[in-house]
């Protein structure tokens, strides 16, 4: 494994030429590096999108497509490559979040995952093999010879915000021969790599290769148990009459996900963003656009917030005038105004949109698909930092372990539950108890848990979906607030981690056992969406009682009580999640002795047969 300690976690991304080193090492470290780790997501369990590669496979029933053949993935509406250019199947993750340096809006992914976010192999995390494959649709090349100068174009990248690719690792091009069938036209090896985007070109000379249903397919080859061993590919371009000495196209392209139109998160209640609209916008939107010409570009810009479901607009700037290098990028922002929302509408989602006008052009070829990028508002009733896409998952590295995020409230009002995108890592824990928490605020800290809920692992039925956990209770809270989870069991919950949107990279907390402290070493955001109840309380003067389960006095001189005539079990752990003791309730009994523990912080796992709670607790002598 790779390690790269922050101030207060371990960073950890598998590589298997090194996992036996590491786990030696793992188990000489003290406990305080025993802390939050980052995992690579590895899918969902149970899903399988059915695709083993074959070179008939799915192929267009019309005819073949014609020179010339460009992809840019920016008109692909989900996770998939569309079918007219792409074969079905195969693996990639269209995204564009992956990377921050692509020629244009999206990119095709390449690692150990299946279209539907799954390992190939879930059987030996070790498995190396070809993973991911984009495998185009039939062209027609008949009739074309050498002296057509046919170049295929692309540009490729290692790693991005994924994995570095190994040394046995690699990525490679193939054409389908007329007589030799798939032949490899290109390769490249992992590991010595830097992590920015090459253009490449491979000329089309061999005359097996002039057919009239020629195909080419990009394959990676690496461990097939995750999302290990990344490549990004994008800007594929086929066609005639090419040149590397003029490998320049009169393009200008969007690139970058649309910064958020909130200062703070990127989703949050519209009834906290009414309290003030001002504060909660920020000050600007931003995106930027790339000219992928060796000539400067004049162009337009403009920039609107709409509403997504009606159509009403709400703002609009246009900028003109706009000069953009030859071959540079230039960013693009904008200073929102605050939002006045129609009075009568409880929810809305809305659309913040950038587009340039432009004079692109490539004969035959529409390359004003990537001149509009778009990204979605949700002002309905939950907080977010995240924007949706986890490139990472998130784990507390120790049994009774606990996460917390900050949230801060424009007024006070009640939560009326918790959204967690949950993703398996290594093992599959569905049913697997875990505690959700919140938590009143103290020296901007999290203090006291006001409300909790023992429940059972989930994960959801798409990539990047959440689970709903509803509190059967809202629960009021006044200002700021902290929502996470108590790890309770040795396997550690998965949580989605956002590696894109900063914007929860301060609001993140852990706590050991003995304090909470401010984790700000990882650039990122836990995919952790707290929602509003839906009817809102006035203003709060307290805290909500503790449920009767709780033990007491606290802190205890060696005896402890309960109120509970249903525990039928309690276990004792350590600060360092070790179990130290195990009390087996008798009857009416509702107390017993630990007198024999040394002063200190312990905590008590209760179970009544039917869930499980956690309570920390100081004995004193």
């Amino acid at each position: 494994m790779k390690v790269i300690k922050g101030n207060s976690f371990n960073f950890f991304i598998n590589n298997k030429r090194i996992l036996i080193l590491w786990m030696l090492i793992l188990f000489q470290l003290p406990a305080v590096y025993a802390q939050l780790k980052l995992v690579p997501l590895e899918g969902l369990p149970g899903e399988d999108d059915g695709y083993s590669f074959s070179g008939e496979d799915l192929l267009r029933t019309d005819a073949a497509l014609t020179l010339p053949f460009f992809e840019d993935f920016s008109t692909v509406k989900s996770a998939t490559p569309g079918t007219r250019n792409w074969l079905s199947g195969g693996g990639v993750y269209i995204n564009n979040t992956l990377s921050g340096s692509h020629p244009s809006l999206n990119i095709a992914t390449f690692d150990g995952l299946n279209a539907g976010g799954t390992p190939y192999n879930l059987v030996n995390p070790l498995t190396q093999n070809f993973t991911d494959t984009l495998t185009s649709q039939p062209i027609n090349l008949a009739g074309k010879t050498v002296a057509d100068s046919v170049y295929l174009s692309f540009y490729w990248m290692a790693k991005g915000l994924g994995e570095l690719p190994d040394s046995s690792d690699f990525f490679q091009v193939e054409f389908l021969s007329k007589t030799a069938g798939w032949v490899t036209v290109w390769n490249q090896a992992g590991f010595n790599l830097d992590t920015l985007f090459h253009q490449k070109f491979i000329r089309i000379s061999d005359p097996g290769y002039f057919h009239d249903a020629f195909q080419f397919r990009f394959r990676s080859y690496g461990r097939n148990s995750g999302a290990y061993d990344t490549w990004q590919l994008d800007y594929i371009y086929l066609n005639a009459k090419r040149s590397v000495k003029q490998p320049y196209l009169f393009d200008v392209a969007m690139r970058k996900p649309v910064s958020p139109l909130l200062k703070r998160y990127t989703a949050m209640p519209l009834r906290q963003y009414r309290v003030n609209p001002a504060l909660a916008t920020s000050d600007s939107v931003r995106t930027d656009i790339v000219n992928h010409f060796n000539n400067f570009n004049i162009l337009t810009s403009t920039f609107t917030i709409t509403d997504a479901q009606r159509g009403t607009e709400y703002f609009r700037n246009v900028q003109r005038s706009i000069y953009v290098e030859s071959l540079k990028s230039k960013s693009l922002s904008v200073k929102p105004a605050a939002l006045n929302i129609n009075a009568t509408l409880d929810s809305i989602n809305l659309l913040s949109k950038f587009f340039v006008i432009t004079t692109d052009t490539i004969p035959n070829v529409n390359l004003k698909t990537n001149d509009t990028i778009t990204a979605r508002v949700a002002l309905t009733d939950y907080y977010a930092f995240d924007d949706g896409s986890a490139e990472y998952g998130v784990q507390v590295n120790q049994k009774l372990g606990r996460v917390a995020v900050q949230y801060i409230l424009s007024k006070p009002d009640t939560i009326g539950g918790v959204r967690i995108a949950l993703a398996p890592f290594n093992k599959d824990i569905a049913g697997q108890s875990f505690t959700i928490q919140i938590s009143n605020s103290k020296n901007g800290r999290p203090d006291q848990v006001i409300s909790q809920r023992s429940v059972a692992v989930s994960y959801p039925n798409v990539r990047n979906g959440f689970i709903d956990y509803q509190f059967a209770n809202p629960v009021a809270v006044a200002d700021t607030f902290y929502v996470g989870w108590l790890q309770i069991n040795e396997q550690p919950v998965t949580v989605g981690f956002d590696r894109n949107s900063i914007l929860g990279k301060n609001a993140i907390f852990y706590n050991l056992g003995t304090e909470w402290a401010r984790e700000t070493s990882l650039n990122g955001s836990i995919m952790i969406r707290p929602y509003l109840g839906k009817n809102a309380r006035g203003v709060i003067t307290g805290i909500e009682t503790s449920s009767p389960d709780y033990f007491f006095p606290n802190p205890s001189s060696g005896i402890i009580n309960w109120n509970s005539n249903s525990l039928k079990r309690i276990d004792v752990f350590n600060v360092q999640g070790n179990q130290i003791d195990t009390i087996l309730p008798d009857g009416n009994i509702k107390a017993a002795s630990v007198s024999h523990l040394s002063a200190g912080i312990y905590f008590l796992k209760a179970n009544d047969g039917k869930r499980n709670f956690v309570q920390k607790m100081l004995i004193v002598k």
